[in-house]
């Protein structure tokens, strides 16, 4: 039971926490500038500033118009980037209202994106706090995985398993006791809609084993691995399955993946009852994993946070993607001017790109 468990901070000594950075390929800098010039003028929001970018396109701050609240608003180019991912990562968000979820609010069509309007976490990601503090106190880093877990188990029990849980998928609020708050629902899958998972997608330093072994899998066991690897950070100050002397290569992160090779440092001093919890989520054998329901009940919260204003409907949702399947006129296919930057050495049906993600095709 993790309501006993007590967690120590970390030393970093010589290892620094990394947040992989993509490299910019050429066709990305013409993306932004594109949406810079576009009409991607939401109604009844603000700009206020962008904030972010990434393969999906780039996110605004943004201003209600009318409650004044502060949103982000992220953009997708109409056309051939609207397939069934961008459906499931909507549609699956839509449903989980949860104090601990980044909450949904609408989609909106404009002439030259789809932009889905989110609730605003003002208080950076979880990996930025990691990164600036140092360490963190016992009370600070079980104060954090238990809104983690809080989230996961609701997403669960909404039959949502979310697939790509990592530190800079989970955002904070910007009150002085933080709201954790998990966002980014891409790779997830819903087990009401969809089929059960065996595509290999996700951060290598977060991704568990049978993820990795191109078969069905239990996408709710492979996320409570990935808390596992979030808890074991915010204690040792490093990836519990990265080569210290060789951070970046992936290849040898998934081996050591796949025969669950870590080890806790002898300087950092933990409780042996969070030694036991880790060692209860790292196991080869997802049978015998933990349950985000089971790592411990009391963490979980039954006040969910009910929606305030009615809903989008579904119906509606669906009809705005299928139009926005459709490219804006004049739109010239920037993608065909796209170079094949992927890594010729690379194993023939596995790929890890330069920000850490990995899929097998």
């Amino acid at each position: 039971m993790v309501d006993n468990v007590l967690c120590v901070g970390w030393s970093t000594g010589n290892l620094q926490l990394r947040s992989p950075v993509p490299q910019t390929k050429w066709i990305e800098v013409l993306d932004r500038v594109w949406i810079c010039r576009s009409c991607t003028i939401v109604t009844g929001y603000d700009f206020v500033r962008d904030i972010g970018s990434g393969n999906f396109g780039v996110a605004r701050l943004m201003t209600d118009k009318q409650t004044k609240e502060l949103v982000a608003v992220k953009y997708i180019e109409r056309g051939d980037k609207i397939d069934e991912n961008v459906q499931r990562e909507i549609i699956n968000h839509r449903s989980l209202r949860h104090p601990n979820i980044i909450r949904f609010k609408e989609v909106i069509l404009t002439p030259t994106h789809l932009a889905i309007v989110m609730e605003y976490a003002s208080g950076g990601e979880l990996f930025e706090r990691i990164s600036n503090a140092g360490r963190f106190n016992e009370d600070e880093a079980r104060f954090f995985f238990q809104q983690l877990i809080s989230g996961v188990s609701y997403c669960h029990s909404m039959q949502v398993c979310h697939r790509d849980l990592k530190l800079e998928n989970t955002l904070l609020d910007g009150s002085p006791a933080p709201r954790l708050k998990i966002c980014d629902f891409g790779y997830s899958k819903s087990a009401l809609l969809h089929s059960q998972p065996k595509s290999t997608v996700g951060t290598p330093a977060y991704i568990a084993p049978e993820v990795l072994l191109r078969k069905e899998y239990d996408g709710k066991i492979a996320d409570v691995w990935s808390c596992g690897v979030t808890l074991y950070v915010m204690l040792m100050g490093a990836y519990p399955f990265e080569d210290p002397d060789e951070p970046k290569d992936f290849r040898k992160t998934i081996n050591r993946i796949l025969s669950v090779q870590y080890s806790v440092p002898e300087n950092i001093q933990i409780s042996e009852d969070c030694r036991h919890l880790i060692s209860r989520i790292f196991v080869g054998d997802p049978a015998q994993n933990l349950p985000a329901d089971l790592i411990d009940d009391k963490m979980i919260s039954d006040q969910f946070e009910e929606p305030d204003q009615p809903m989008q409907s579904i119906d509606t949702i669906m009809q705005i993607i299928s139009e926005a399947t459709v490219p804006p006129i004049g739109l010239y296919n920037l993608e065909m001017m796209d170079d094949d930057m992927d890594d010729l050495d690379s194993e023939p049906d596995l790929d890890i790109d330069s920000s850490g993600e990995i899929i097998y095709a």
